[in-house]
């Protein structure tokens, strides 16, 4: 029986947010989900979970106020009519059956956003160009226009009222309109919006008194803020009139969410920033106002939640990833079930569903945006079903989540790994400068395994076809994984070069990860794309190894800008002195040259090379899969009923998606599924008001 450790009884003491009280100090921050207002339902459950997992506060993600304000492709929330109020109420509504305030973020784009949808002009307190370098200007607002945002701003908080929400935002921060207006070098006005500081926060000022007057104790009015102004470096705040601006504010709304100008901070990937970063940028803000405070830091551990609350930096630990990553963490600690966390990883996987366009995912949690669609839950699962024994061979991250999870179900399990440690891919990755946090993906699943007594583990177990029949069982899971190839074919090099005569100066991340280091010249040859390259490269530099990156993209790790950390590995690269050559191809290595081909012209050139390292594709190893295939088709002795491939024995990709993929096959064992319609589509038809 597990008990709370009173340590962390101050977590769960209530709240008071001006007229409503949260019951706890877990605070779900405002966070995109790549669903918006196109997907309502998803987006319902996925909030709803949380609220059940312990949080006491559930917002959902920036939300615009008006049909002009829209940032497609990006899927915002809209607040624009009574359509937007009944689908806000599918939230709302499965928050509060859990005991959870329903918070929504109301938005200004300002030059944020090209309107894309509405094609009308952008507002904002100057001529600005659009930040995503979409060929568009802001219209320098008019006195008009001002009095027109503050009524479209009221308006949506009073819909926010009717669809049962608790907490209204008003956003100023994040570089859109009402953060523009406080912004010294953007802002040249010479009129009482411009100039001194009193000025700058005017409307910032009149739109949080406006929603108050809306609302009135009804519903409690948050404003989200930058503390400081950015440019210090992390760790280094530079605070400018900030301080002064918070300080003209500070008593009006009834809670303040503080966040920090630099938003790869805010947001940082593990691989860079640490839990609790922001600690030194919000210490001194809750000295500054009497009302209560929350921010976010990447939070896993209650020993450093409960550390900020009892020291007075933070009343409500804020969380986006950790919730994402955990629905339920919350209720495990509430519960003494500590080990039972599924810690985020800080890799921002979810946070590229928004920059993607689409419904976010979790590498931790493969049920993230499945609760409506699949009707997976993050703690619960179906009971097995008439099936005996499975076999799951490879204990990387989606053999683990697949033994895991049909334990969890109740099935007899056998997880056969081929090396003596468990956790694959991610054991390997997980020794690389920064991404020592990814372990977590391993540790949570082997701690969970050691609880099961339905799963058997047999380490340094490769099994052949033989092996397998011999075992006689059910069903059989291949996560046998995948190997980066020798002769660099990929993305630029459709046809694989013939490097046979210098296959000793050739490595893969592979002889990376066995201990294999190169001497001399080495270039990294990046034709992937995302973080595994430049981590290489930046682990052989500190190792001594000369080396340079080559990549036939125009940035280094080309992909992150999807999570957010592409600006921050190039600066590394930089930082360490590694030669970056970027928009070229590798065409041929003969062992003391690298031949290299412009993306562009075609033109090649030769660079001085001892070694080549190559990071562009992978070769799923399922040799296993098609002999038991054909045990299976001549009904062999011993036989299983049916094997599948699963992660990167199937397609390589993302750990997120081998964890899903074992997630996935542990679902549908003994499920009846309609192979034509194997999840609902959320999509709605609304005739006009």
């Amino acid at each position: 029986m597990h008990e709370r450790d009173p340590r962390y009884d101050i977590l769960f003491e209530p709240v008071s947010i001006g007229p409503v009280t949260a019951k706890n100090r877990f605070y779900q921050v405002p966070h995109c989900t790549g669903m918006g207002w196109q997907r309502p339902r998803m987006l319902a459950d996925m909030r709803g979970v949380k609220a059940e997992g312990g949080w006491a506060v559930v917002c959902t993600e920036y939300c615009s106020v008006h049909p002009s304000i829209d940032d497609l492709p990006f899927p915002t929330q809209a607040l624009w009519d009574q359509h937007d109020v009944k689908a806000h109420r599918l939230m709302t509504e499965q928050v509060h059956e859990h005991g959870a305030l329903a918070g929504v973020e109301l938005w200004l784009g300002g030059r944020g956003v090209a309107n894309l949808f509405s094609r009308e002009v952008g507002l904002d307190v100057a001529s600005l160009p659009n930040w995503n370098y979409d060929p568009v200007q802001t219209r320098r607002m008019d006195k008009a226009d001002i009095r027109e945002v503050r009524r479209w701003h009221r308006n949506a908080a009073l819909r926010a009222r009717d669809a049962g929400f608790d907490i209204v935002y008003v956003y100023a921060t994040h570089k859109y309109l009402l953060d523009n207006f406080m912004n010294p070098q953007l802002n040249s006005r010479a009129d009482e919006y411009g100039g001194s500081l009193t000025n700058r926060a005017r409307l910032v000022r009149e739109i949080i008194e406006d929603t108050k007057e809306a609302v009135g104790d009804t519903m409690a009015v948050a404003v989200r803020f930058a503390i400081d102004d950015g440019g210090g470096g992390d760790q280094s705040p530079v605070f400018g009139d900030r301080l002064e601006l918070f300080q003209q504010l500070a008593e009006l709304p009834d809670l303040w969410d503080i966040n920090v100008d630099d938003y790869s901070l805010e947001m940082g990937v593990s691989r860079f920033v640490e839990q609790g970063s922001l600690e030194q940028y919000v210490q001194g803000v809750k000295a500054l106002t009497s009302k209560p405070v929350v921010s976010v830091g990447r939070f896993t551990s209650p020993d450093a939640m409960a550390s900020q609350v009892k020291r007075g930096v933070l009343d409500f630990v804020g969380a986006a990833r950790p919730s994402i990553a955990d629905p339920f963490l919350p209720r495990k600690i509430a519960e003494g079930r500590i080990e039972d966390i599924r810690e985020c990883i800080g890799c921002n996987i979810c946070y590229t569903g928004d920059s993607r366009h689409v419904p976010l995912r979790c590498t931790q949690n493969p049920t993230m945006g499945e609760e409506w669609r699949r009707g997976w839950h993050p703690e619960r699962i179906a009971r097995k079903g008439e099936s005996g024994s499975v076999l799951v061979v490879g204990a990387g991250p989606a053999g683990l989540e697949t033994a895991r999870a049909l334990g969890q179900r109740g099935y007899p399990v056998l997880l056969a790994e081929a090396s003596r440690e468990l956790g694959g891919r991610v054991s390997a990755e997980s020794s690389l400068p920064g991404f020592a946090e990814w372990a977590r993906v391993r540790d949570y699943r082997v701690t969970q395994l050691q609880k099961l007594n339905s799963v058997e583990i047999y380490r340094e177990s490769e099994l052949t076809v033989e092996n397998i029949l011999e075992l006689g069982v059910e069903h059989v899971a291949l996560a046998t994984g995948s190997s980066w190839r020798r002769d660099a074919f990929g993305n630029y090099n459709t046809t694989p070069l013939d490097l046979s005569s210098v296959q000793p100066q050739v490595f893969t991340p592979e002889d990376i990860f066995a201990g294999r280091r190169p001497q001399g010249r080495t270039l990294v040859y990046d034709d992937d794309g995302f973080y595994l390259a430049s981590a290489i490269a930046e682990q052989l530099k500190i190792a001594g190894v000369d080396v340079a990156y080559l990549t036939p993209t125009s940035r280094v790790s080309e992909w992150s800008v999807n999570n957010d950390e592409q600006a921050r590995v190039q600066l590394r690269l930089m930082q360490l002195g590694i030669d970056i050559i970027l928009n070229h191809g590798l065409d041929g290595f003969d062992g003391k040259h690298a031949t290299l081909g412009c993306v562009y012209s075609g033109n090649q050139h030769q660079v001085t090379a001892d070694n080549v390292v190559l990071v562009s594709c992978r070769t799923p190893r399922d040799s296993l899969y098609f002999e038991l295939q054909n045990a299976i088709e001549q009904s062999k002795a011993g036989a299983p009923q049916s094997v599948q491939r699963i992660g990167d024995a199937d397609a390589p990709g993302l750990i997120a998606a081998a964890v899903y993929s074992g997630h996935k096959y542990a679902r549908a064992l003994d499920a009846d599924i309609d192979p034509d319609r194997p999840a609902k589509i959320d999509r709605q038809f609304f005739a006009d008001a």
